[in-house]
């Protein structure tokens, strides 16, 4: 809807207002003026703007630093990709290297190991030297299904392993020596 005059209205469609100047044509109807956009600062006001800040926030303000806690210098802590391969490298795995076949070699049958065997219910192995405690006490529970309590080891003068297998109180050595046929 537009009003008659030199100034008018205009609604459009979606309802919203806008304000237009209406200037009258000679004859042929209504031409339209849009009001307009809003003139800029000049740039002199704009330059004169920005000293005024310069000057009131001053010259001397503080500047901050980074606090250095260390001596070092260390570079940061970067994205790292897992590994995507596209093939294996190696197309059979190997089998278990240390298995409890590998870990007890022989079981040893001197005087002192068969006193050893009767008073504390421990057995003595000569091992592996590379297996370490929680291997033969696997070794010892898979092989002869029994659960050890405690194993000691030592390295004897000629470079082998000497392994001492303290049972629990619920299984008895002899028993399991006489089943691997040591006494």
């Amino acid at each position: 809807m537009i009003r008659s005059g030199k100034e008018g209205v205009v609604v459009s469609q979606a309802g919203q207002l806008a304000d237009i100047s209406l200037g009258v044509d000679s004859g042929l109807g209504y031409i339209l003026f849009y009001p307009m956009a809003p003139k800029k600062a000049s740039t002199a006001s704009q330059k004169a703007l920005a000293a005024k800040k310069a000057a009131l926030k001053g010259v001397h303000g503080k500047t901050t630093r980074k606090v250095r806690t260390s001596t070092h210098f260390h570079l940061p802590k970067t994205l790292r990709l897992s590994r995507k391969p596209k093939y294996a490298r190696k197309s059979v795995p190997h089998l278990p290297r240390m298995d409890q076949y590998r870990v007890i070699r022989q079981p040893v049958n001197t005087e002192t190991a068969m006193k050893k065997l009767e008073e504390t219910n421990t057995l003595t192995f000569i091992v592996d030297v590379k297996a370490n405690k929680n291997q033969v006490k696997d070794a010892v529970k898979r092989l002869y299904d029994v659960e050890a309590l405690q194993v000691n080891t030592l390295i004897r003068p000629d470079g082998k392993k000497k392994a001492f297998v303290r049972l629990t109180a619920d299984a008895d050595a002899l028993d399991v020596a006489n089943k691997i046929g040591l006494i």
